[in-house]
């Protein structure tokens, strides 16, 4: 019976598969077929023992269930791995397998060729939400609507403009993991402190060998392990993705609002949003995307404390990195994919984001009402201080701002009554949002027509 929500809620299947115990004894037998590769090249054991590790290192021959009962009676899993191939291994070849080699140097390695695999997905789950809001952004680059800071309606923007911001933040993740790939995907031969001492002279062409085999980069210098800086870097850019996940999904959860009601969830046709009240629609996406982005950090977090290892390495890494690479690794992928779902249904509400720019009765549009008492000769103080004594004054009386504007007569005296109506008009107030929208569509690449 599962036990964590990863193994039956949360996570996809050909990903999760990535970290499994059968998938992860098939990395480091593959690691161990191509040192016994490297061993015959420089010929330190015969080609004829190389090709027979290679062989039988597979989860075909080397059975999970067998390292298992191993590692049970000699409490070592590495060993146990190596114990297991050896005797799959016909005639002497046996003895050659891990030669020269420390756990870290399976281990570590493996891992290597688990994220591999893993960035795969990633990329394309990165490459798919970007078109998913780069399309939004070219749909809605003129669905004109009301912006807000600190939670307060302030000028209107446009729908396009919030989703071209996140394309370009997605972008940016995109690029980090294309610049922390490089280091990441590194694996060694260095044996137990660094020194390749036990692999003799050829060390140096022993490791840049197996990790050609393996399609990595050698390490240029290492101790026991890799250093966890470079899994830090990774599960630190992973949770910068959460974070941005968790950005999107709070502004959808905040428009969802009864009393904001502008975009929402899809909602199945048989859904359920509530147990007892039957009429709700509850944005359940977004606050599991915003839930999971929390774990997804906090395990980050944790992977800083595994860069300081004692001397040339403790077992304090090991034991957490059991939990958190998994975990940030396969939730990243599953909210990635919940945020593509997600933002392919989103619903729009255009009566209500018209109603919304009216609600302040105008007043939103102050600051295009100033800008047009400066072009008429206005110093810009004395144009805020004039335009805020009428907005406090529609606020205060619950009257429309533009009824308070055309009975200053400082005011009508400098601008007319169609001018005063441009001004207002906030479907006329979006600046180069427009065009900032095709710059960023031109800039990331997208294949349709702008």
């Amino acid at each position: 019976m599962a036990v964590n929500p990863i193994e039956s809620r949360y996570g996809r299947p050909e990903v999760r598969k990535i970290f499994e115990e059968e998938y992860k004894l098939q990395k480091m037998l593959d690691v161990e077929a191509a040192l016994a590769d490297a061993h015959a090249r420089v010929g330190n054991i015969p080609r004829g023992a190389a090709d027979e590790i290679t062989k039988k290192a597979s989860i075909v021959h080397v059975r999970l269930e067998r390292v298992k009962e191993i590692e049970r009676e000699i409490n070592h899993d590495v060993m146990a791995m190596v114990k297991a191939l050896s005797e799959q291994c016909e005639k002497d070849a046996g003895k050659y397998v891990h030669l020269g080699a420390t756990s870290n140097d399976i281990t570590d390695t493996a891992l290597a060729l688990q994220f591999k695999d893993y960035l795969k997905f990633l990329f394309d789950d990165l490459e798919r939400l970007k078109d998913v809001l780069m399309n939004l952004a070219k749909k809605h680059k003129k669905t004109v609507c009301i912006g807000r800071t600190h939670a307060q309606h302030s000028l209107p923007i446009t729908y396009g403009l919030k989703f071209a911001l996140w394309a370009s933040e997605i972008n940016r993740h995109i690029e980090r993991m294309k610049e922390c790939k490089n280091r990441l995907l590194v694996g060694k031969m260095s044996g137990a402190v660094g020194t390749q001492a036990a692999f003799g002279a050829k060390g140096i062409d022993i490791q840049n060998i197996t990790m050609k085999n393996l399609g990595l980069k050698p390490a240029i210098v290492s101790n026991q392990v890799i250093q966890r800086d470079r899994h830090a870097e990774f599960l630190l850019n992973l949770a910068l993705m959460g974070e941005t996940l968790n950005k999107i999904a709070t502004e959808i959860r905040n428009l969802q609002r009864t009393e904001i009601s502008e975009v929402s969830e899809g909602f199945g046709k048989s859904q359920v949003g509530s147990s007892t009240m039957p009429h709700k629609r509850n944005p359940i996406h977004a606050e599991r995307i915003c839930g999971l982005s929390r774990v997804i950090k906090s395990n980050a977090i944790t992977s800083l404390d595994n860069i300081p290892l004692w001397h040339e390495r403790d077992l304090t890494n090991s034991s957490c990195e059991r939990i958190i690479i998994p975990e940030v690794c396969i939730l990243v992928d599953y909210i990635l994919n919940l945020s593509i779902e997600l933002l392919e249904n989103l619903e729009f509400d255009f009566v209500n984001i018209e109603k919304n720019l009216e609600l302040t009765q105008g007043r939103i549009m102050s600051e295009s009402v100033m800008i047009l008492l400066v072009e008429k000769g206005f110093g810009r103080q004395e144009a805020h201080e004039l335009i805020r004594k009428c907005a406090m004054k529609s606020y205060e009386n619950k009257i429309p701002f533009k009824e308070v504007l055309m009975k200053n007569s400082d005011i009508v005296k400098h601008v007319t009554a169609d001018e005063l109506d441009a001004a207002l008009d906030p479907k006329r107030y979006i600046g180069t949002a427009v065009q900032q929208v095709d710059r960023v569509l031109r800039e990331l690449g997208y294949i349709h027509t702008i």
